[in-house]
């Protein structure tokens, strides 16, 4: 990605015979890298705990309710990783099979972009399932530093 935004403005700023003025295609392509990293790298964060987490309530009460809060955090998550997953997967699916295309400077199966997603939400969804069970077999209190390989 940072090697086509480069060439990009290299090119829009320094004129070069027989080169275009510019790469008309590289805004798309760095709109889509951006988004497959991050869907790439989400769950990696989250299992290694360097996700954001503002967890000053949680700190502040009795121990007990904050490990119960956590269950209700991690459960939501679970849910709304799952949910994510179910509907990213159909997304992806009908635009498969509809032969769907996304029409820009490059003309691409759309479903390509949407793939991603349900794989992603997916990882995510089990690594929940691992913070709940190290939840579950950790001391009744809430988490201090959300790494997961801890």
């Amino acid at each position: 990605m940072l090697m086509v935004i480069v060439g990009d403005v290299a090119l829009r700023n320094i004129p070069v015979p027989g080169l275009p003025r510019g790469l008309a295609w590289s805004n798309e392509i760095s709109e889509l890298m951006l988004y497959l990293i991050t869907m790439c790298v989400a769950p990696w964060l989250l299992r290694r705990g360097m996700h954001i987490r503002v967890d000053v309530l949680l700190q502040a009460l009795p121990p007990r309710l904050a490990w119960a809060l956590e269950w209700v955090g991690d459960g939501l998550g679970l849910l709304c990783c799952l949910v994510m997953t179910w509907y990213g997967a159909r997304a992806a699916w009908a635009s498969y099979t509809a032969g769907a295309v996304n029409i820009k400077t490059l003309v691409t199966p759309e479903w390509w972009s949407l793939a991603p997603l349900p794989v992603a939400f997916a990882l995510l969804s089990l690594e929940m399932l691992f913070r709940m069970r190290r939840l579950h077999a950790g001391p009744r209190r809430p988490r201090h530093d959300a790494v997961s390989a801890g």
